[in-house]
């Protein structure tokens, strides 16, 4: 492995890396970790977590990702959903998951390290919950054997946001010679993914997408900067200082970047840039522009989905002449929209959006195989996303099937909403949702989360939607929040705050 890795402000020893990378292999295989296994890792954003996605990778296993921010009923959920054998997990996450573990879990801890602690204010990593287990540095560095590896590598195994119930598995086949070629051509694409670059992450790697770009950048030999977290200011810092050249940012980074101060923007030179990777949440339309004014024809957005993989592309160009759409098919995946009964739908019009990739193996959700069928229609997956192929194969994304609001017999797309009161000045973020009315079964509420000082009220709100959307379109109510719930990639939570709306009735929608 010729990539370096940055964490502490300098480069990791690389051979030392590389050696850690080998003897956590053998270290896994000690412990009976073999191909189909699952090795659970609940671990903040450190170069031990590439470690063990390498490794795990290595034996054919896969490494299920733990969001860090899970309780112990949600952690036990995923261990034993998963049958995981092994949890590997940073000692200040113990203690508010530990209930959670079952018996059957051989568990090790890791210590964070000191730019971890600083950054995510962690004061105590030594409780007597962390002091129960063995360390995983002294597991590593036992004698070990040498591991005899796979002819196929392992494989991410991430839990789905669990927007509705609890969160299902996706557990994948091994990858073929050929899909490991045409993956690599994709991550070209759609991430810029190259040798030699100089790559900045600071979105969580417990999310599918950051951990791809990770695994990616490393297996191209790159030169690969791992944030604890995302800060607006450092981010320039770094691109200024380090002359990064390629970066993965969600739109909720986009936005905390243009809120800074300009004369913060003005301070530092952005010129080394060449590619920005996004996905994970839709970009607004307004936002991108202003990045691409700011930084440059270098912003890119793809469509995917964990189960998906990277299904479309587009570029600078292409989105200031397709605004809003999330581009055309990357080669290898294909793309159809169907009606709810399953007619191939024609060129703008909006139904349920099918996809494969074939760079991409087939999928099941752990111990729900039903759930994986039913998504499935011509050999290609559905989400419940809705919208379009336009005449020149764009695909634009209206909303989530399951977003729709249905207010006096009429369909409404929340999305379309959002998308132009995110516009509105004074305005950082929104979503928009159905709540139950008497009269019209559902209505629209707006929730709003306004920029410091900014002088909004529900009138405005609702005036500025009226000059730009039709009237039946704009939400009867809107609230105002300090802080919207979201998660570190940027889809907010909305059943969050749609649910006390709904709590007490004996219906959904």
């Amino acid at each position: 492995m010729k990539a370096t890795i940055y964490f502490d402000g300098g480069p990791e020893d690389r051979q030392k890396f590389q050696a850690q990378c080998e003897r956590s292999t053998s270290a896994l295989r000690e412990l009976g970790i073999c191909p189909g296994k699952v090795v659970a890792l609940l671990l903040h954003n450190e170069p031990l977590l590439l470690e063990l996605m390498l490794a795990s990778r290595a034996l054919g296993a896969h490494y299920c990702l733990v969001n860090w921010h899970f309780k112990a009923a949600e952690v036990r959920h995923v261990l034993s959903d998963s049958k995981a054998e092994v949890l590997i997990v940073h000692a200040d996450l113990v203690g508010q998951i530990e209930e959670g573990i079952p018996d059957e879990v051989q568990v090790f801890i890791a210590w964070p390290r000191e730019r971890t602690c600083k950054a995510l204010k962690i004061d105590d990593v030594s409780g007597e919950s962390a002091r129960k287990y063995p360390t995983w540095g002294a597991q590593r560095d036992a004698l070990v054997r040498p591991a005899i590896t796979p002819d196929r590598p392992g494989s991410v195994m991430v839990y789905t946001s669990g927007t509705t119930g609890m969160p299902k598995g996706i557990r994948r086949m091994p990858p073929t010679p050929e899909q490991i070629e045409l993956y690599a051509q994709t991550a070209r694409i759609a991430l810029g993914i190259q040798p030699e670059m100089r790559a900045l992450v600071s979105a969580p790697l417990y999310h599918s997408a950051p951990a791809t770009y990770v695994l990616q950048a490393v297996l191209s030999d790159a030169h690969l900067w791992i944030e604890p977290r995302f800060d607006a200011e450092e981010t320039l810092r770094l691109i200024d200082s380090q002359q990064i050249t390629h970066a993965y940012l969600v739109p909720t980074m986009y936005r905390r970047l243009l809120q800074l101060p300009a004369e913060v923007r003005r301070r530092y030179n952005l010129s080394s840039m060449r590619f920005v990777a996004s996905t994970g949440a839709p970009c607004p339309q307004q936002t991108k522009r202003e990045m691409i004014d700011w930084w440059g024809p270098i912003i890119h957005e793809s469509y995917a989905a964990s189960e998906l993989g990277w299904i479309t592309h587009i570029d600078s160009e292409e989105s200031l002449r397709k605004p809003g759409s999330v581009g055309r098919p990357l080669p290898g995946a294909v793309v159809k929209v169907f009606s709810e009964e399953g007619e191939e739908l024609g060129r703008g019009i909006v139904g349920l959006i099918h996809a494969r990739h074939g760079a991409v193996p087939d999928f099941t959700y752990a111990n729900d195989r039903q759930a994986r069928r039913e998504l499935e229609r011509d050999g290609m997956w559905t989400l419940r996303d809705v919208g379009f192929l336009d005449s020149d194969g764009y695909l634009y994304i209206v909303d989530r099937h399951s977003d729709m609001v249905i207010s006096g017999g009429v369909n409404i797309y929340p999305a379309e909403i959002e998308t132009v009161l995110a516009t509105m000045p004074g305005v950082t973020d929104c979503v928009v949702f159905g709540v139950p009315d008497d009269e019209f079964g559902e209505s629209l509420l707006a929730a709003v989360q306004p920029i410091p000082g900014a002088e909004i009220d529900v009138a405005k709100v609702q005036s500025f939607l009226r000059e730009r959307i039709a009237n039946y379109k704009v939400p009867r109510w809107v609230v105002f929040h300090e802080q919207l719930p979201r998660e570190d990639t940027g889809k907010i939570f909305k059943w969050k705050l749609r649910d006390p709306y709904w709590k007490g009735t004996e219906r959904r929608i």
